[in-house]
Parts: C-alpha cells; structure tokens; sequence
C-alpha cells in the first residue's frame, strides 16, 4: 500500500481517525475503569468483614491478615446504625495521603482523579469511602495503597490502544478493498479511455461509453464522452479546413495569375473609341483590381501574415453607391431586388475602402439572394449615419428572415451558412473584417418581416488593435 495514492491515503486517515477517537474515549474509559477497581476492593473489604460479624469470638490474627490480603486493604471500617466499627485492621505503611468518596463522584472529578492517579509514580496510601453492598450499613471505608490500581489502569490502557490500533487496522484495509473496488477500479478505466484518446483523438473508437455505476462517476463519464466528441469533431473540421486552406491558396494563386493578365487587357479598354466602353472601363478595372488584391490577401492569410488595415478617410455615399452598382447588376431577376440607400452625402468615415466594401457587399449580396430566393420582389436598404463615439451602417432587407439554426452559429465559419449551397464563411469574415477596426457586426433582428445587420465602427482610432485580426474573403 502505497501512501502517495488515493487508497493509500484514504487507509492512513481512517487509521488515525479511529486512534483519535479511541484516545477521546480512553480517559472516560479509564475513569471507569479505576471507579470499577475500587468499588471491586469495597466488596472485597464487606465480604472479609462478614467473617467476623458472624461471629462474636475475634479472629485469629493471621487469618485477619489473610483476609485483608485477599481483600487488597490495609483495613476496614463500617457505619451501621450509626455507629463507626472499626472491623478489621493491619498496620498502615504511611499517612493517607487523599480521601475518595465514591458516592458523589461526577465524571469531571472522576476524569480529574483517574489522570492524577495514573501520572503519579509514588505508591501513596489512600482512604476509599462508598456504600455498602445490600444495604448492609450507611457505608464502607477502606485505606489502600495506589500502585496496585495504577498498574492495573496501564494494562487496561495498554490492552485497549491494542485493540483499539487492530480495530484501526482492520478497518482501514476494508476500507482500502472497498475503495480499490468501488472507486479506483472506475477511475482507471476513465484514466486509460483518456490516455487511448489523447494518443489518437481523431479517433472516434476511442470516445468512452458511460456505463459506471456511482451517480458521480457517471456523470464525470458523461462529461468526458461529451468533450471527446466535441474535441473530435472540431479536429475533423480543422482538418478539413486546412486541407481546404491548402486548396484556395493555390487557386488563389493561379487565379491572381489569370487576373493579372487580366487587368492588363482591361487596362487598354479605357482607350476605347467607343464611350459607353470608355465609360464601364475604369469600373471593370476597379474590380479586378480588388479581386488580385483578394488573391493576395488569401495568400497572404494562408501563411498567417494577416495584414492590419490600411485606414483613410473617404466619403461613404460613394463606396455605397458601388456596392448598390455592383449588386443590381449581379441581380438574377431584373427589377425583382430594389435597393435603397439613406446615407448623408458628406458623411466621411475613417476605415479600410477596400475591406468596408468587401463586408458591404457581402451584406447586400445575402440580402439581395435571400429576397430572390422568395420568388417576390423585395428591397434591399442600406442606412449610415454618426454620433459622437461611432460611425454606424444599417444593412436591412424584407427576404424570409434567418433560420433559427443559422442565427445560432451566425459568425461561425462552415456552420452559419442560412442559404442552400452556401459555406458560411461571408458573415465570419465579415464580421472579423470589422473587428479588425475595433468595431463590431450585429444582427439587429431577424423575423418574417426580413434581417437588418449593423456596422459599428469606432471614431476613437485608439481603439485599433495593432495586429487586425482578420480572415481571407472568398
């Protein structure tokens, strides 16, 4: 038995807890004990005594004195009918040092008297008083000397720690088995499902199976199960992100190539002979430039060298009305999606275009698609306005609303996804791109009557962290 364990330490305390209790009873025990011996010596004392009371010729002496041996008294005296008899007596080693009346000792002076007896050393005579037995008389006294009875008391001390240190013993290892049985058994079994699952968590063999007995040990069991399953499906879902994030950096990288070759030929359409070309040119250019810049960006992001945002002032009307440009040209149905815009002409924000413009449109490009998939024409509305500490952008549309699953896991990647086909990384990256400003995206309701999300942006640039943390568009 090893004491650094469970069982070890559980066997060690019940021992020492049993010998505690046994050493708070021994004193009372002890008083007893020696109340017990004198009493035990009185009835000695009567009984000699009733030797010559039955007689009226004296006692030889040798007999008196074989008398008082047995008795264990160096003499006896008896009261009766109120007269003090001196029955029988031999010479007295010394003075009596103490009296003890037996018939109203308390426990508290018994204690008191037991403690004294037994740390005294020196043999001391003294006079013992109680009733007799039978009534035989008002009382009994006897003098006696006090080494045999603190002799007595150690081997009664001795004898009971004995029993008391085996009692202790016994105890302790049937309480070691039933702890090695009822408890350490279960929890090795949950510490080897750990250790089998920590080696291979992806493992789905190695999820443990609740089936302990204990009410706590069943429920520690329940909660291991239920993170392993939770550890195991994120592990399988990383694992497919990562393999995912491998795939778009290299379509990233391909497509900025495409891009790129791209932006050159639209570079040469600005001096076009045609004017409505002229015209569309500078926009098909502004598009591709930010779609080799989202290239990039995913690149850049695979390699976990998240760049912070770039921050200029700008007027916001215009980014909006791009946005609005952009999205009513990618409409499926014309004139099915109408959007509305109530932003100032000169409210001027201080903020990332490019990343502001990716989040908008992501933002209208869910509302717009959510409206189309009703079938019924919608509207799409886009408000923006200030106040002292926040700039803030009001996207809000009258499609379905969102489902009560996807408003659950709404900024989550892979899981908050509301339309069919759809990942589910928009709104994450959305909402992380305005985290990189400090800010934050909210969903500000979301029923039959349509969604309505809200962009808060700091004014107090303080606030920026110094690395953004943001995630790759796509």
């Amino acid at each position: 038995m090893r004491l650094n364990t469970i069982s070890g330490r559980f066997a060690l305390l019940t021992m020492m807890f049993v010998i505690l209790a046994e050493l708070f009873i021994l004193l009372p025990s002890l008083a007893a004990f020696r109340l017990d011996y004198l009493d035990s010596r009185l009835e000695r004392a009567q009984i000699a005594s009733l030797a010559l009371l039955a007689t009226d010729e004296s006692l030889a002496a040798d007999l008196e004195a074989e008398l008082l041996r047995n008795a264990g008294v160096f003499n006896v005296v008896l009261r009766r009918n109120d007269i003090r008899q001196l029955v029988l007596s031999s010479p007295i080693p010394g003075p009596v040092a103490a009296t003890y009346d037996l018939r109203d000792d308390g426990v508290v002076q018994s204690i008191d008297d037991a403690l004294a007896t037994l740390l005294r050393r020196d043999n001391r005579v003294i006079r013992v008083i109680g009733a007799p037995v039978n009534q035989a008389g008002q009382l009994i006294e006897i003098t006696m000397e006090t080494a045999p009875l603190r002799e007595a008391m150690i081997d009664y001390a001795l004898r009971l720690l004995v029993v008391s240190a085996a009692f202790s013993i016994l105890t302790a290892a049937l309480l070691f088995i039933a702890a090695q049985r009822l408890i350490l058994v279960p929890i090795r079994r949950v510490i080897s499902h750990m250790s089998a699952y920590a080696r291979a968590p992806e493992d789905a063999r190695h999820i443990i199976t609740p089936d302990a007995r204990l009410v706590e040990l069943h429920e520690a069991e329940t909660a291991l199960q239920s993170m392993q399953k939770t550890v195991t499906s994120s592990l399988k879902q990383k694992e497919r992100m990562a393999q995912l994030g491998q795939a778009v950096a290299k379509i990233s990288h391909d497509l900025r190539n495409i891009l790129t070759t791209a932006q050159i030929f639209a570079d040469r359409l600005e001096d076009s002979a045609d004017p409505k070309v002229r015209r569309a040119a500078p926009k098909l250019v502004n598009s591709i430039t930010r779609a080799v810049n989202l290239c990039e960006t995913t690149l850049a992001f695979g390699k976990a060298e998240e760049p912070s945002p770039t921050l200029s002032r700008f007027n916001l009307a215009k980014l909006v009305a791009e946005v609005v440009e952009a999205e009513s040209l990618a409409g499926e149905a014309a004139g099915a999606v109408e959007f509305l815009t109530d932003v100032p002409p000169s409210l001027t924000i201080r903020a990332d275009r490019d990343q502001l413009y990716r989040v908008l449109s992501n933002l209208a490009r869910n509302a717009r698609q959510a409206i189309e998939g009703t079938g019924r024409p919608g509207t799409v509305e886009i408000g923006a306005g200030e106040n002292d500490s926040e700039w803030w952008i009001r996207v809000g549309d009258t499609g379905p609303g969102l489902p009560s699953k996807a408003r659950e896991y709404l900024f989550q990647p892979f899981t908050g996804g509301a339309r069919k086909g759809g990942t589910g990384l928009g709104l994450s990256i959305a909402a992380d791109l305005v985290r990189g400003h400090g800010g934050r995206l909210e969903l500000i309701r979301s029923d039959e009557e349509g969604s309505q999300f809200c962009i808060l942006i700091p004014r107090d640039m303080a606030v920026l962290p110094l690395r953004a943390e943001l995630a790759p568009t796509g």
